[in-house]
C-alpha cells in the first residue's frame, strides 16, 4: 500500500507540474485515443503482466496499480509511462508513441473498475 501512495503522490505531482507548465495546451494537442487499438498495444507490450488483463492491478513484481477507470488525466498517465515511479520500466517514444499511450489510456478508461465488496454475494454472508 505504501508503494501505491508513493506512486499516487508522484503522479499527482507530475500532473500538477504539467498543468502549471502549459498542460492545458498539451491536453488540446493530445491525440484522441482508440480503445480497440489500446487493448492491442496493452497486450502486445505486456502491460497485463503487472497490471492484469482487465487493469485490476497485480503483484508480479510488487504491487502494480489498478489502471481500470483511472482517474489520472492523460498527461499524468503519459508522464508515468515515460518517467515511471517504482519498478515500472520507462517507455520511450521509440517504443510507445504518444498515440499508443492515448490508445492505452482510452482502453483502460473503459475497463470496469473494482467492484464494491457489497456487490459480491459471498462476502456478504
Amino acid at each position: 500500500m505504501r508503494m501505491f501512495r508513493v506512486f499516487a503522490a508522484a503522479v499527482l505531482f507530475a500532473a500538477a507540474t504539467l498543468g502549471a507548465a502549459g498542460g492545458d495546451a498539451q491536453a488540446q494537442d493530445a491525440p484522441a485515443g482508440d480503445a480497440a487499438k489500446g487493448k492491442a498495444v496493452f497486450l502486445k507490450e505486456a502491460c497485463f503482466t503487472c497490471h492484469g488483463r482487465s487493469g485490476q492491478g497485480g503483484a508480479y513484481n510488487g504491487p502494480a496499480p489498478i489502471l481500470a477507470q483511472t482517474a489520472l488525466p492523460l498527461e499524468a498517465f503519459r508522464a508515468q509511462v515515460r518517467n515511471p515511479v517504482n519498478d515500472m520500466p520507462a517507455y520511450s517514444d521509440a517504443v510507445l508513441s504518444d498515440k499508443d499511450i492515448a490508445d492505452i489510456y482510452a482502453f483502460v478508461k473503459l475497463l470496469p473498475g473494482p467492484r464494491s465488496p457489497r456487490d459480491i454475494p459471498i462476502l456478504n454472508n
